[in-house]
Parts: structure tokens; sequence; C-alpha cells
């Protein structure tokens, strides 16, 4: 289940994920949390870390919703990005530099250790390994997917 729930009439790819506001639809509030930084587990789990922190689940949820404790695809992070109400973009970008990265986005890093997937939202680096950073994490090559909540 997202930490963002379900609501009629409400165009929630408009709602900024990483501020925190209150929405009151029919006498009930909906609280949008901001991205809370995940550690992945062990070394094979940045992909599971990843979707835990854009959809607000705890990483052994989704590590036990994929049926998978090890490295992810890219078939597995879109899927299940698109499972649970959020649109990823269909095309890789490559990057040079953060000023070219949308608001949100899942990022993919040629790390010196391996391919490694991290998250980037609104000028901040969410990476599973590394930490919450300014900047990217020493990598050759980067590449992201433009992620968005679906309404």
């Amino acid at each position: 289940m997202s930490a963002y729930p379900v609501v009629p009439d409400i165009d929630t790819a408009a709602l900024s994920v990483y501020n925190i506001a209150v929405i009151i639809l029919a006498g009930k509030e909906y609280d949008m949390k901001e991205i809370v930084y995940v550690h992945e587990p062990t070394d094979l789990q940045c992909g599971q870390a990843v979707l835990a922190m854009v959809l607000g689940m705890p990483v052994e949820d989704v590590a036990d919703e994929l049926d998978n404790h090890r490295e992810t695809t890219l078939r597995e992070m879109k899927d299940f990005f698109r499972s649970h109400g959020v649109s990823i973009s269909d095309e890789r970008i490559q990057v040079t530099d953060k000023s070219q990265l949308p608001e949100l986005c899942l990022l993919s890093l040629e790390t010196p250790r391996c391919w490694h997937w991290s998250l980037y939202c609104s000028g901040t680096f969410y990476d599973p390994e590394h930490g919450v950073m300014d900047d990217f994490p020493q990598s050759a090559r980067k590449y992201y997917w433009k992620l968005s909540f679906e309404q």
C-alpha cells in the first residue's frame, strides 16, 4: 500500500512528494509524507530501498512483495512502481549534472563497485548505500527515469 492514499478528484501529481501537506476531503485528513531515507538492508537491495522510499513502504515488505531479496531488474522496478500508482518514463536518459534532473526520478549509476539504483527528489539524492547527499555519489555513467504519481 502506498503512503499516498488514493483520493478521488485530487491531482496527486501536483503534490510535492517531499513536502508535508494535509488535505482535508469530506472531513477526512490525508497526510502526505515526505521521503524518508532508507538504507539498503544488504549490498544487493538498493532497488528495494528506492522503491520503499518512494512508496513509503517498509523495505522488507517491498522485497517480500517482489519475491526478491537480491538485485532488482529495471523491469521489476518499473512494474512495481506502476502497480503502486507511480508513473515511470519509458526512456532512459543519460545525465552529467544534477541540474538536468527532473524533480523526482529513479537513477541508475555506474559506481566503482557496480551498477546501482538511487533516488533523486528536488535537489536531494537519497542513495541507499551512501546516504542523503547534495550531489551524485561517485559514478562514471549516470541515467534517470522520471517518476510521477498517477492521478
